[in-house]
């Protein structure tokens, strides 16, 4: 069992609802960026999404977007990312690892020096919103020979004909965007969330994470008691671009974490 499957498993023997938080590599800088990294599992966060940071980042609000651009102006690699994750290794064994990017960074590297690589590193899973299921033989198969989770988006426009498509070769969990349109949007609504949640858990067994649009501990304990969890990302960003101390964003992030464990 990989350590997100072992996550979920003990969040369930535990009653609790998964909190899983993104940040992006590099942002403001490397040593700072990795120091949020390593504290954010003491802050309360069971899962990490690190983000890649990538010159055309389609499916990003312009929060997301401004962070991207403020790593690679500072020298943020994908090599660097896979570095970031080696120095939180070497610390922290147990909490899983999910990178989030575009597919151009990856397949110039090569797939399978990529996918040998992230392993090694320790990543767990991997988010890869501009590759469709219909390419799954580019990066999905691959990585999942390798034991890496490749996670699906799921969106309010995912209808029945489509998510059998969409779930067939997804592993880890499922991501449900909760709002139609790019990170950092407009805040969900529970009530809308809570059946398309359950139509998609009518279709697997994977654990499904609710993200986008969520700013408050609040808002992340009513759409974590509707799902198995939630994801909370630009919220997170938009802290660090005021350029507040590590552990300042670690208290905020501590408060989202614990709303999404009350749900």
């Amino acid at each position: 069992m990989g350590r997100i499957a072992e996550c979920f498993e003990r969040l369930k023997s535990e009653h609790r609802k998964a909190f899983v938080s993104y940040v992006m590599a590099g942002d403001p800088d490397f040593d700072g960026s990795l120091a949020l990294m390593q504290g954010l599992p003491d802050a309360g966060v069971d899962i990490i999404e690190l983000g890649v940071p990538f010159t055309d980042p389609m499916a990003d609000g312009s929060t997301i977007q401004l962070a991207g651009q403020r790593a690679l102006a500072g020298g943020q690699t994908l090599e660097k990312t896979l570095e970031m994750v080696r120095l939180f290794r070497a610390r922290n064994t147990h909490t899983p690892i999910v990178l989030m990017g575009y597919y151009n960074p990856i397949y110039s590297r090569g797939v399978d020096r990529f996918l040998d690589d992230a392993r090694e590193a320790g990543i767990d899973g991997l988010i890869v919103v501009d590759l469709p299921p219909e390419e799954d033989e580019e990066l999905c198969l691959p990585a999942m020979a390798k034991g890496i989770d490749f996670i699906r988006l799921a969106t309010p426009t995912t209808d029945d004909e489509r998510l059998p498509v969409v779930l067939r070769n997804t592993g880890g969990f499922v991501y449900y965007v909760s709002i139609t349109g790019i990170t950092g949007a407009a805040a969900p609504e529970p009530d809308d969330v809570a059946p398309e949640v359950a139509r998609i858990k009518t279709k697997t067994d994977l654990p499904v994470i609710v993200g986008f649009g969520i700013r408050t501990p609040e808002a992340a304990e009513a759409i974590a008691a509707i799902a198995d969890g939630c994801v909370v990302g630009s919220a997170i960003v938009a802290e660090q671009a005021q350029g507040k101390p590590v552990e300042e964003v670690l208290s905020f992030v501590r408060g989202l974490a614990e709303g999404a464990h009350r749900a």
